[in-house]
């Protein structure tokens, strides 16, 4: 009886390895944009995207991490996460969330009228602008994944807050990738970088993805990766945005090579368009 020869691997063992970039699956990342914009979303966009995310969510557990072991504890608690912010102006993302989470009760402060009278906070309402709130949950499973991978665990809120945080980044990073595409490019000039008096300036990593304009060309019914890089300028600063440039291009370099043999797109996906659209930057 003849052997039946092996059938081929979908995707090789040396590449398989860039499919685990993000714990926050592109299924995942598609539906957020589906909720915010009918743009189509290229594939490299979506592991951009998903990349930014991961690294955002890895600072601020790195920074949460380091407050608990100060206090001797193996088990981050939502305290560890406002030190981490304390300390670390850059991780204040996903602000949205600070509204919804008992853990930032009282931290946005007490707003008083014309006559001194404070003012209530607004009741919340059911917005048909998502603001990423509403899918929270979704990203509990991720949340968890990066939390394997850092080696540490979180009490139940903690997850809650890593989970806020994360949908309604994302939410915004979309949001900010479809107004990139709408408008031609990045309206907006300068760059802010927060330093010490006795700390070097840092060099950037990505000079031409840091640039004061950008100005877009091509394809204006889907958002490509250099959409979700230009949102991410937008959406972050100081040195977690310059890893989250280089990680993301990073993951998408390497997703290009697998292309052809990670097969046809998936529903609610398309392949990626040629290389002419660009985002030219002057600085």
């Amino acid at each position: 009886m003849t052997a039946q020869p092996a059938r081929p691997e979908r995707i090789a063992p040396e590449t398989a390895s860039v499919m685990d970039v993000s714990p926050f699956k592109p299924a995942l990342v598609r539906a957020v944009f589906r909720d915010v914009t009918p743009m189509h979303v290229s594939r490299s966009a979506t592991w951009a995207a998903a990349s930014v995310t991961r690294t955002v969510l890895t600072e601020i557990i790195d920074a949460a991490r380091k407050a608990a072991a100060e206090e001797a504890r193996k088990k981050l608690i939502p305290r560890d996460l406002l030190s981490a912010i304390d300390r670390n102006v850059e991780l204040e993302v996903g602000g949205k969330w600070y509204d919804h989470s008992p853990t930032f009760k009282g931290l946005n402060g007490v707003m008083y009228d014309a006559e001194g009278v404070i003012v209530p906070p607004r009741k919340r309402s059911r917005s048909r602008r998502p603001s990423g709130v509403s899918g929270a949950h979704q990203f509990e499973a991720g949340v968890k994944q990066l939390l394997r991978n850092r080696r540490v665990t979180a009490v139940p809120a903690m997850v809650r807050d890593l989970d806020g945080i994360a949908s309604v980044f994302l939410t915004d990073l979309a949001r900010d990738a479809a107004m990139v595409v709408r408008e031609g490019g990045v309206k907006r000039f300068g760059t802010v970088t927060l330093v010490t008096s006795d700390e070097p300036s840092p060099s950037p990593s990505l000079p031409d993805s840091l640039g004061a304009l950008s100005t877009r060309r091509g394809d204006a019914r889907t958002i490509g990766r250099d959409d979700i890089l230009a949102a991410t300028t937008m959406q972050l600063f100081g040195r977690i945005r310059q890893r989250a440039l280089v990680e993301a291009h990073a993951a998408t370099q390497s997703y290009s090579l697998t292309r052809l043999v990670a097969g046809p797109p998936a529903a609610g996906e398309i392949a990626d368009p040629p290389p002419v659209r660009e985002i030219d930057r002057q600085g």
